[in-house]
């Protein structure tokens, strides 16, 4: 499972020109699923995102959590995060899970994000979305579950 997690001061999602999910100050997590996950990948990347001290303490340094912050999340998942770039020049995306099963752990993820904030605010699964943040530091981080 893979997260591209960025620290943001504002961010939102369109569908067909409505917002559907819209934040403050917190992160925006894109979410994307691919074959070979477990609930143990899912619960890697859950626990980093939200535990990933990227927020300033008094003293300036990144030493605090969204968690800590009290901080928002924004949820969309992507499985274009399991792009293959390696030939030619169309990417490739055979390594995402099958949409069945990925939706499924998109409902997991944000449900636990929802367990562990109380909220949680989303895209919508499949549908064509834009997505519009600000950024904040800038401070982008890559989380996969392979990698643990």
């Amino acid at each position: 499972m893979r997260v591209l997690l960025q620290r943001v001061s504002r961010a939102c999602v369109r569908v067909e020109q409505e917002v559907v999910g819209e934040i403050g100050q917190g992160l925006l997590i894109l979410l994307g699923a691919g074959e070979g996950d477990e609930p143990e990948d899912l619960d890697y990347v859950l626990s980093k995102s939200l535990n990933l001290r990227i927020f300033a303490d008094d003293n300036g340094k990144m030493n605090r959590s969204v968690l800590d912050i009290g901080g928002e999340v924004l949820v969309v998942s992507q499985f274009t995060l399991y792009a293959q770039t390696r030939r030619g020049r169309r990417p490739s995306f055979v390594d995402a899970l099958e949409p069945g099963a990925a939706e499924q752990y998109y409902e997991q993820f944000v449900a636990r994000v929802r367990d562990e904030l109380g909220h949680v605010e989303c895209g919508r699964f499949g549908a064509d979305m834009d997505v519009e943040l600000v950024n904040d530091g800038p401070v982008t981080i890559w989380i996969d579950s392979a990698d643990r």
